[in-house]
């Protein structure tokens, strides 16, 4: 299986934000964010592995800042490393007013998707070609986190006596 460059499956997707995307007070429901957020991420997973994938897990996230009903909501979504079946892919949210064309971060976050065959059951995946120094960096602190995941996933199940995985 060749390995894919990073480039090859990076996405951008963006969204007005409507009435129905918000609460009372004009600010646009989180929930809101993080559909339109995994499905950006989801869609790099797939351009990647060009197979069906699910989202296993959002690593911690905080809204830096509220977006409003009329806003342009962008998600950019990257592969940032990859597993045997697995793939990390960072996503970075930003608005827009569309009348002054002000743009400020909103969010970020890291997601981890399996790749699923046709039986749904997880499957190998394209190795990642990090070609710029950037992508360099990404990877390697992707690397990092995996690590620091393993570790932490290893602790809970030790102190709740369960066999490491």
């Amino acid at each position: 299986m060749d390995a894919k460059r990073v480039g090859d499956s990076q996405v951008t997707v963006s969204q007005v934000m409507m009435p129905e995307d918000t609460n009372p007070s004009g600010n646009v429901h989180g929930g809101v964010v993080l559909r339109i957020l995994d499905e950006a991420g989801a869609v790099a997973a797939m351009r990647h592995s060009r197979l069906r994938v699910v989202t296993a897990r959002l690593d911690e996230m905080s809204f830096v800042r509220p977006v409003y009903v009329g806003n342009l909501l962008t998600c950019k979504a990257s592969v940032n490393d990859v597993g045997s079946s697995s793939l990390e892919v960072g996503v970075r949210v930003e608005a827009e007013d569309l009348t002054t064309g002000d743009t400020w971060h909103v969010a970020s976050a890291y997601l981890i998707f399996v790749a699923l065959n046709a039986e749904g059951q997880p499957t190998t995946v394209p190795r990642l070609l990090a070609e710029t120094p950037a992508e360099q960096r990404r990877m390697w602190e992707a690397q990092r986190r995996r690590e620091r995941r393993r570790q932490a996933d290893a602790e809970l199940a030790e102190s709740r006596g369960e066999a490491a995985k």
